[in-house]
């Protein structure tokens, strides 16, 4: 098990009909810590044959699964054609959530989030399952066995982290603090201006969930949840987007209606 780590993977999906196969790379001490346990998730969804393919990030801490934080997102490539890098970067101040090389989530430790920011050691999971009662868009899809098997293929995996014996009796906490500064001056914990545009970027395109423009699962937000006025103008409040479709259209219907708007008030001017 780790205390904080870099966990990352190449991956390539199955491809075909793949509906409920749920495919993750994922932390968790779920097998030790079995009522308060922590977790950091990389979860691909299931795919019909021709549609984009979906997936999703989450994490809990200390037992909060009552309090999950999915996003779920679209991949711009098809995952089942050839291998891409999927990684996890967990320190002790921040988490940050990679496809190849782009960041495309960042979540930062507050005081606020108390117990629900992940701080056990965790091991690292590749596993593929069936989860036909909520995978594939929300389950009304199922998986059909007559199109297994269903294989994933992972390689050229990277665990950088320090290990550490969870249930020692008296474990020593200080031994991770110089592998935790090493990894905090990685190039990959370092989100440069370039970085975070590209985050950005990817957010704007390829979000479609996000749980802190859910207010009716979270009427309170979420303590860790940065509210962006931009991307929060595209979602109504199951936290979902406004408009069905691709980003591209909903990019074209928000261009309509400003530009809709600008005529009203420009007739306006006009008669008066």
């Amino acid at each position: 098990m780790y205390e904080h780590g870099f966990f990352s993977a190449k991956i390539k999906l199955p491809s075909d009909y793949t509906a409920g196969v749920v495919v993750a790379l994922y932390a968790s001490n779920g097998d030790v810590f079995e009522k308060n346990h922590d977790e950091l998730d990389i979860e691909f969804l299931g795919n019909v044959e021709g549609k984009p393919w979906r997936f999703q990030t989450n994490l809990y801490g200390n037992g909060s699964t009552s309090r999950g934080r999915e996003e779920r997102y679209r991949l711009w490539f098809d995952p089942s054609k050839e291998f891409h890098r999927y990684s996890i970067l967990w320190t002790a101040k921040n988490i940050i959530f990679y496809v190849d090389e782009v960041p495309i989530r960042e979540v930062v430790r507050s005081d606020e989030m108390g117990g629900d920011y992940p701080t056990k050691p965790m091991s690292i999971y590749a596993t593929i399952w069936d989860a036909s009662s909520w995978a594939t868009n929300g389950g009304k899809i199922k998986v059909n066995y007559d199109y297994a098997p269903f294989t994933a293929d992972f390689k050229e995996l990277v665990l950088e982290g320090c290990p550490m014996d969870p249930i020692q009796e008296y474990p020593d906490f200080t031994t991770c603090k110089e592998k935790d500064a090493w990894l905090e001056t990685r190039n990959f914990a370092v989100l440069t201006p370039k970085r975070r545009s590209a985050m950005r970027k990817f957010r704007q395109h390829y979000m479609y969930y996000s749980c802190c423009y859910d207010v009716w699962r979270y009427p309170v937000k979420l303590p860790d949840c940065v509210i962006d006025p931009i991307e929060k103008a595209r979602f109504n409040e199951t936290g979902r987007l406004r408009f069905s479709g691709s980003h591209k259209k909903q990019a074209k219907i928000a261009k309509a209606r400003r530009k809709k708007k600008q005529r009203a008030a420009s007739k306006e001017r006009t008669e008066m």
